[in-house]
């Protein structure tokens, strides 16, 4: 074999690798003791482009909540966001049907997270918006959020644990909330075939701010013992948590505000 099918060899075995993550332990993505080296070494590229990946778009996400907006910062930031996170997002969506455990509110929140990062980018890059097979597309993916948020909410009610998958009953009132209002605002650009400059801008902050959101809850909420102990046991978890929307809370005001006052300053004159 020469070195150019070997190298292809390589790469197809690391390809069918991290499709066939089933000898892997999908709660820690570990692989068994006794399988080959290419499902330990897929393995370890999934977590630790899971982790990296997520990491790396919070660090950017701060940075780019905190920069000036429209500026340098922000887009390189943003650039980095959006990679990262997606990146995180994919794995997690592949992943989470390999679980042993809360497959449901894993793989629903991966894809939700995704959807949002993919509608608000594309929202802050189409100058004039005009609604196409794209937002017909998301219109899909938004009630087909919610609807399993919501089936899984009532599955996990009837219960007799209380339970569904390992999740309960509040773990999916995110998917309907946040599948519900993006649901609502598919509709919305339907219907009036194409969004003002302010309106491109709040579909552009709340959903990328909610996706970054789902990101930051999963780590310092839900992965709190990563951290040294006076971090868990302060506030500082729950301000990173939700840090996300105390900025979307801020720029929505700051871009409603002066609409408002000015619409009541008109109704004055």
């Amino acid at each position: 074999m020469n070195v150019t099918s070997s190298r292809y060899s390589l790469i197809a075995s690391i390809f069918l690798t991290l499709l066939l993550p089933t000898e892997a332990n999908a709660n820690n993505l570990v692989a068994d003791p006794n399988s080959h080296w290419l499902f330990h070494f897929g393995a370890s590229v999934m977590l630790y482009g899971h982790i990296g990946g997520g990491v790396l778009g919070i660090l950017s996400g701060l940075v780019a909540s905190l920069a000036v907006k429209g500026g340098h910062f922000h887009r390189l930031a943003g650039r980095v966001f959006v990679v990262s996170m997606a990146v995180c997002y994919l794995i997690a969506a592949f992943v989470a049907p390999f679980l042993d455990s809360q497959q449901s509110t894993n793989f629903v929140a991966s894809v939700l997270a995704l959807y949002l990062l993919i509608t608000g980018v594309t929202a802050a890059r189409r100058k004039h918006f005009v609604a196409g097979y794209g937002e017909k597309i998301g219109l899909g993916v938004a009630a087909i959020i919610t609807t399993m948020g919501g089936l899984f909410m009532y599955l996990a009610q009837q219960s007799p644990n209380g339970s569904f998958d390992g999740s309960p009953p509040q773990a999916y009132v995110l998917f309907i909330v946040a599948g519900g209002l993006a649901l609502i605002g598919e509709i919305n650009v339907l219907v009036r075939k194409t969004l003002t400059a302010k309106a491109r801008i709040s579909r552009h902050l709340w959903r990328l701010c909610m996706s970054f959101f789902i990101a930051s809850g999963s780590l310092f909420f839900g992965q709190t013992q990563v951290f040294p102990t006076w971090f868990e046991t302060s506030i500082l978890p729950v301000a990173f948590g939700f840090f996300p929307l105390a900025v979307l809370i801020i720029y929505i005001i700051k871009i409603r505000l002066p609409l408002v006052m000015h619409r009541r300053s008109s109704q004055a004159a």
